[in-house]
């Protein structure tokens, strides 16, 4: 496992270059025939290649992806290590070591009869490319068990998520010199923070909208990218700002929609649009709740210490078949931390049992 896991890693995927998925996809791909004796379905979209395993009738889909959020060139400032039993390297915890660990769980069963393996190659970038795709393999699916990594170092398995929407507000003004006639502009800078201070005040207002609590707390409404305009001299006519909304329920994601495409311009003049939306929907823990409770037993079978299962803030694929009604588990994959940071790493002793796990759920989910 650990030189198939070294392999992926030296093999870039940086979700931006096209070019890099395709040459990931082929490396998937071979270790995929090679442990599964049969080669993958390839699917290009846009652009972006995916990889798809389908054996007889698909009972159980195991998801994953190939891209990662590192650069091309990132091994040489993080190059692929292995000292006291940690596996470091650029997306070695998201995710190639759950890619290693999904494929060998399903090689050691004596019949991948009955499962769908899924691998994207855009999950970091919001998987617009291989949403239809990861929605039509989760459809009558029993289980989709996500091999995202643990949400902890401790290896908690994600068993909530939120979802998210991405918005830009654009501010649009009116142009004049800021020196001689300032009155006669609009001053979309201006505006864009009155739309800074509203969001952020929404964020803050905003609690279950159903009146129950949630596990995974309040939607946050959280104004991140601000830009405006042209030259110093001028008054900007142009102003963006972007927002990024985690809502745990449906019903406070439609509700943040409809605060946001609310919003009213305060400067006289100025007009606002509001691009975006909904993107990936929440993941709510009733979804999970049964395989959860399946897992901690086979975990316990298999002589492995006590799982726990957490909410989390960030989404996944597991979102999207979460939504189609296809029961799911996250957080499968691989044991470590810092993902997306110059701290990734995996606990390689973790590599096996957790792959373990995997093969028992999928045994006793397709049998």
């Amino acid at each position: 496992m650990l030189a198939d896991l070294e392999e992926l890693v030296l093999c870039e995927s940086y979700s931006a270059d096209h070019a890099a998925v395709a040459r990931s996809a082929e490396a998937v791909g071979a270790l995929g025939a090679r442990l599964l004796g049969a080669g993958p379905e390839k699917i290009v979209t846009g652009g972006v290649t995916h990889l798809r395993w389908t054996f007889g009738t698909p009972q159980v889909l195991l998801l994953g992806h190939h891209d990662t959020v590192w650069p091309m060139g990132s091994l040489q400032d993080h190059p692929w290590s292995v000292t006291g039993g940690i596996a470091r390297g650029p997306g070695v915890l998201d995710m190639k070591a759950g890619l290693v660990q999904m494929l060998h769980a399903l090689a050691s069963l004596p019949s991948p009869d009955g499962v769908c393996v899924l691998i994207n190659g855009d999950e970091e970038v919001g998987s617009a490319t291989s949403r239809e795709l990861i929605e039509e393999s989760a459809q009558g699916c029993a289980a989709a068990f996500v091999l995202e990594a643990a949400a902890d170092e401790e290896g908690a398995l994600k068993t909530a998520r939120k979802g998210t929407s991405r918005y830009e507000v654009v501010v649009r003004g009116r142009a004049a010199h800021a020196g001689q006639e300032p009155h006669k502009g609009v001053n979309a800078a201006v505006e864009a923070a009155h739309q800074v201070l509203s969001l952020a005040a929404l964020g803050a207002s905003m609690a279950a909208v159903d009146g129950t609590p949630s596990v995974l707390g309040r939607a946050t409404v959280t104004p991140t990218l601000l830009s405006a305009g042209s030259a110093r001299n001028t008054v900007p006519a142009l102003a963006r700002v972007s927002v990024d909304v985690r809502a745990p329920t449906r019903a406070a994601q439609d509700r943040v929609d409809d605060l946001v495409r609310g919003l009213t311009a305060r400067t006289p003049g100025a007009r606002l649009e509001v691009l975006g939306g909904r993107e990936r929907p929440p993941m709510e823990p009733e979804c999970s709740a049964e395989l959860f409770a399946l897992a901690a037993r086979l975990a316990a079978e298999l002589g492995q210490e006590p799982l726990r299962g957490t909410a989390v803030g960030g989404a996944s694929d597991g979102n999207y078949t979460a939504a189609v009604g296809c029961p799911t588990l996250d957080g499968l994959g691989a044991v470590g931390a810092g993902a997306h940071a110059d701290t990734e790493y995996v606990e390689i002793a973790r590599l096996v049992p957790r792959a373990r796990l995997l093969a028992r759920l999928i045994a006793h989910t397709t049998g």
